[in-house]
């Protein structure tokens, strides 16, 4: 939409709305007039905070949050000592339909714009009083099933104008679109690219993630290692521990061997608990095992440190909740 003004109006307007303007009569350095034009045609605030949860155990804050058509996404804020990690939604609901996951149970209602996903790391901050460090693209939705808003987020939060966080610092989950992985790769970005793996065989996998029963294992292998030779970047692989399933030393095992020269991390998390299944977190003392076989195949396994636990912080439970009072 084109209002009539000079190009340098638009980097005002840009600079002012990132630097957390909630009203256009704040931008004191554009016209009455224009600021005027603006109210008429535009808004600044699109999200709320509905609810907010803080952590007795380790300060992490959850976040429901209300978009302007009513919708509800979540938001989790996570203190480290390098500073705060915000873990953002990219869709309302999710259809990918991985078992395990609490945000697919409602189904998927839309993809959120690239502004409704940037504004959560600033509401988190200003909520907060404190400067968002870190990104995580893990929370309700698929990230690469919203491709196009995904990549302006990524420009939107990087600008020095903008939120300035860079690259190196935002780390984007995917359950594994292959065609989505080869393409990101081309952008050649300095994100950290997470794979959502859970299984080391199709069986497993599809039985757990649908996404396998159209771009399976050795397909989705091949992407990532497209992705390592395009961009020189580590991908991290998430894998979710699931009792009884996926989580026998021979499972580790084959793990190591599927992933054997890759340029990764392997990232290991005990299912979190999702009422509509019955799946059961490894125990300690198994989870422990599993990651020493992998490190003793020279790969770098660590467990995922679980942040509040005891607000129901794993993405989707809150949404979920909210969705069963208000049919209530």
């Amino acid at each position: 939409m084109s209002l009539g003004e000079p190009k340098f109006r638009a980097k005002q307007i840009f600079s002012w709305v990132w630097r957390g303007a909630r009203d256009f009569d704040e931008m004191t350095d554009i016209s009455k007039s224009l600021r005027a034009k603006l109210a008429e045609k535009f808004y600044t605030e699109n999200i709320k905070i509905q609810e907010k949860f803080v952590s007795g155990i380790d300060e992490t804050r959850k976040y429901l949050l209300k978009l302007e058509d009513g919708n509800f996404i979540e938001t989790v804020a996570m203190k480290y000592n390098h500073g705060i990690t915000v873990c953002v939604s990219s869709q309302v609901g999710c259809r990918m339909g991985c078992a395990f996951c609490a945000s697919t149970k409602a189904g998927m209602v839309r993809s959120l714009s690239a502004g409704e996903i940037a504004a959560q790391v600033l509401i988190v901050s200003e909520d907060m009083g404190e400067r968002v460090s870190n990104i995580v693209v893990m929370g309700i939705g698929e990230p690469l099933d919203n491709y196009d808003n995904l990549l302006k987020f990524l420009k939107i939060v990087g600008h020095p104008d903008g939120l300035n966080i860079g690259q190196r610092h935002i780390t984007v989950s995917t359950c594994g679109i292959v065609p989505k992985i080869r393409a990101l790769a081309d952008e050649k970005l300095q994100i950290t690219l997470s794979i959502s793996l859970h299984a080391v065989d199709d069986k497993t996998r599809s039985d757990i993630m649908p996404i396998n029963r159209k771009y399976n294992i050795a397909e989705l292998l091949d992407a990532c290692r497209y992705y390592i030779d395009r961009t020189n970047r580590r991908i991290s692989f998430e894998y979710t521990l699931i009792a009884g399933v996926n989580d026998s030393a021979q499972n580790a095992r084959d793990l190591g061997g599927l992933l054997k020269g890759m340029l990764c991390h392997i990232n290991l998390i005990p299912v979190n608990s999702v009422s509509e299944t019955d799946f059961v977190r490894s125990d300690a003392a198994r989870v422990e095992k599993f990651r020493k076989i992998l490190e003793n195949m020279g790969f770098a396994a660590t467990v995922r440190r679980r942040m509040g636990a005891d607000i129901d912080a794993a993405c989707g439970q809150l949404r979920r909740e909210r969705i069963k009072k208000e049919a209530k």
